[in-house]
């Protein structure tokens, strides 16, 4: 009976956390200076900061792209790995390498599932490479992208966003700019998309007036 209970009351909290409009400063923090955003004019952005060795980052994973699946056509949706150097900058670099290897998308989760299930670290070029060569792409291509100027600026362009962002920690959803969604604000993961949605509803109510 008292788990019944407990199920009923936490069911309420969702349900009034739905209904109601999220706070400033309680469920998700507004930057001194907005950052620019990446999208065409009329579009709403959502990013994503993310690192691919973050167990909160996997454990998002699930709840974020069903949101993500859903959104809106003037919502564009982006992720931003995060570089906080070391691994970080190394996963970074696969990100934006796969990227330009065109499989990235196909390569997303699989690269969370050999980090987090497999116990892979996936730091070493050579072993990104091998990684990489599942998907279509030889070694020696997957190499050569790991070390192309054009990644290595994508990821300092990112570095210069997150710093911009004041992000000290991942996952956040980053919303038109301005509005950060961290675990701690949102006062858990599933609870992320669902303050981002809100924003994004809010800043389409903004551009109406």
């Amino acid at each position: 009976m008292l788990k019944s209970l407990m199920v009923a009351v936490a069911g309420l909290g969702l349900s009034t956390f739905a209904s109601a409009a999220p706070v400033a400063g309680q469920d998700y923090t507004v930057l001194d200076e907005p950052v620019q955003t990446q999208v065409a004019d009329g579009k709403i952005e959502v990013t994503e900061a993310f690192w691919y060795g973050c167990p909160h980052c996997y454990a998002l994973e699930d709840s974020l792209n069903a949101w993500v699946d859903e959104l809106p056509e003037d919502v564009e949706f982006q992720r931003m790995p995060a570089t906080m150097g070391g691994a970080w900058n190394r996963h970074a670099t696969a990100f934006y390498a796969a990227q330009q290897l065109g499989i990235q998308q196909q390569m997303h989760s699989d690269f969370f599932d050999a980090i987090h299930e497999q116990g892979a670290q996936l730091t070493d070029s050579e072993d990104i490479a091998a990684f990489f060569s599942q998907y279509g792409v030889s070694e020696d291509e997957a190499l050569d992208a790991l070390d192309a100027f054009g990644v290595k600026s994508q990821v300092n362009r990112a570095h210069a966003r997150m710093r911009s962002m004041k992000l000290m920690g991942v996952p956040a959803l980053i919303v038109d700019g301005r509005f950060v969604v961290s675990p701690s604000t949102a006062g858990s993961l599933d609870n992320m998309p669902q303050i981002a949605g809100a924003l994004v509803d809010q800043v389409r109510e903004e551009r109406a007036e």
